[in-house]
């Protein structure tokens, strides 16, 4: 197969162009293709009214080596590129040995963990999954109480339970880590299996939205049990079974659950999410490495969805293939911060996202079709380890929580103690003013919000910074700082507080047998990357599981 890109077509173009087009470039004769498929479509925006469509295909023509042999042997450079399709086939490494004594275990069942069970349980292996929240339709359940009735689980909802926090989210599946492996394509691959479109396997910015997601966690699950995985749901883990040998080595032995279980392992992957701070102060005390690591804060922006479709796109927007506008946008500060747009959920709704009682979070979703009447961001200004003393001045790891719980029980007061959040008009945060009415922009964030003032939600130089911000996004998209825009307060777990440093070989700096993953560890941002980060740290498992002889290589 051929690999051809860069093939750039009007937004509207007839159904043989793309089939011309590489005729075209590789100059062949009408008949000659005995395939084709997209491998990739994106578009390109940049000049409003005048969108085109970007695609790579993959063909399969006759004597595929003299056709690469005349394109490298072609004087003028051509803008379509043409190179041999890469092998995106995933390879497993090992397989069970006859005797396994001590299975592998899995901590946390996002998409991180989700991804290292199954390629462990497709490897024979057998993983055993412990979940601290509930199944995804249970905890969709909980999940509701709190954006219908205001009653918070704290062990069942947007942060905690089977599919992750990715599950109320836009389901993107896109990042831009390095990939050289092509895992995010084994990721893809399974989504597929498991029922997601198969667009997602060639659009640029695929998503699959809540709703799907469910049904596909589902499917995931029970291809891990059917493999021989065990799930445990409602099983959270409270502490750690650690020996230290002759040399000063220490090793995982095992963990004990919250209901005084122990369970035996000599490998652990644990795939926490970022907001399993109680879990984080238990790593710590049980003196695992870790250490602070940056973040962002700030508020989630809401739009007209129509507003920000036609900034982008101008005359052809609302066209099916572009769909709902989204946007990425960054400003440096006069203040040494940088105020960035992160999670943007085109037409969609700003959500409860709290985990704790007393305190608020806001987070972003959207289903598959994009179709709310708002498109919602957050907006957040990064932080650094040196902003966290002020709230723990201790110097430990876990200061970046200690600001967090700060400034989410600032939100849960101001919102009036009820998991309302407070929410102000960008014209009035602009000008300093409380805001009393909502505009144009009505909130979609339940349970709801109570204007005023959100001067005093976060730091000083990060108000400071989206005040600046704004008006500059506003220069880029145009409506961007409409007066009637909302800001609902606050967004602060863009990513986790704390890195649980891991070696080449994936397992923790000073805990053998531990294998610190995803989003939680420090290692992923997104659903894509977490899952990639679970395949890996799947593979780590099992060559330690190789070198103990409990696994065999392929």
């Amino acid at each position: 197969m051929l690999r051809l890109t860069d093939i750039t077509l009007p937004l509207d173009h007839a159904d043989t162009a793309i089939n011309d087009a590489v005729l075209a470039r590789l100059k062949l004769p009408p008949g000659a293709l005995r395939s084709l498929s997209v491998a990739k479509r994106s578009y390109d925006a940049r000049k409003r009214g005048q969108i085109q469509l970007i695609y790579s295909v993959d063909v399969d023509v006759a004597d595929e080596a003299a056709v690469l042999k005349r394109v490298a042997a072609e004087k003028k450079p051509n803008r379509v590129k043409v190179t041999p399709t890469p092998d995106t086939t995933y390879r497993f490494i090992a397989k069970p040995a006859p005797q396994q004594a001590l299975r592998p275990v899995v901590i946390g069942m996002g998409p991180c963990g989700l991804f290292a069970a199954l390629v462990l349980a497709q490897m024979g292996l057998k993983p055993i999954v412990l979940e601290r929240g509930k199944q995804v339709r249970e905890r969709t359940v909980d999940t509701f109480g709190l954006w219908r009735k205001k009653v918070l689980n704290p062990e069942s909802n947007v942060q905690y339970g089977e599919g992750g926090a990715g599950t109320f989210s836009d389901g993107k599946l896109y990042s831009q880590i390095s990939d050289k492996r092509h895992l995010g394509r084994k990721v893809l691959d399974e989504f597929v299996k498991a029922g997601a479109p198969d667009e997602i396997l060639y659009v640029s910015k695929p998503h699959i939205g809540t709703f799907r997601l469910v049904s596909m966690v589902e499917h995931m699950r029970g291809v891990i049990e059917s493999l021989g995985g065990e799930i445990r749901f409602s099983q959270r883990v409270d502490d750690l079974l650690i020996d230290v040998d002759a040399d000063g080595v220490r090793h995982l032995r095992g963990v004990v659950l919250a209901s005084g279980e122990t369970l035996r392992a000599d490998h652990v992957v644990m795939a926490l999410g970022h907001s399993a701070r109680d879990t984080f102060a238990m790593l710590h005390a049980r003196g695992v490495y870790m250490e602070a690591k940056p973040f962002s804060i700030g508020f989630r922006i809401e739009h007209p969805q129509s507003v920000i479709d036609q900034a982008r796109f101008g005359p052809q927007a609302g066209h099916p293939i572009l769909g709902a506008a989204d946007y990425k946008l960054v400003h440096h500060c006069k203040n040494g911060r940088s105020v960035y747009s992160f999670c943007m959920c085109p037409g969609g709704t700003v959500v409860a996202a709290a985990s704790e009682p007393g305190r608020v979070v806001t987070n972003g979703m959207s289903q598959y079709s994009r179709n709310e009447r708002n498109a919602n961001a957050a907006i957040v200004v990064g932080i650094t380890p040196e902003d966290y003393a002020e709230f723990d001045p201790s110097g430990s790891p876990l200061a970046g929580i200690a600001l967090q719980r700060h400034w989410e029980e600032v939100a849960f007061k101001l919102g009036g103690e009820t998991y309302e959040a407070p929410a102000q008009k960008v014209g009035d945060f602009l000008a300093g003013t409380p805001s009393e009415t909502l505009g144009a922009v009505v909130n979609s964030y339940t349970p709801g919000v109570r204007l005023g003032d959100l001067s005093t939600a976060l730091p000083r130089y990060a108000i400071e910074a989206i005040r600046e911000a704004l008006p500059a996004f506003g220069r880029q998209i145009k409506g961007f700082d409409m007066s009637d825009a909302l800001l609902t307060g606050v967004e602060t777990r863009t990513s986790s507080p704390v890195r649980l440093t891991r070696g080449d070989d994936g397992q923790s700096l000073n805990t053998r047998g531990l294998f610190p993953a995803g989003e939680g560890a420090g290692y992923a941002g997104g659903i894509l990357s977490a899952g990639v980060d679970g395949i890996r740290a799947a593979e780590w498992v099992t060559e330690a599981m190789i070198e103990s002889g409990t696994a065999l290589p392929t």
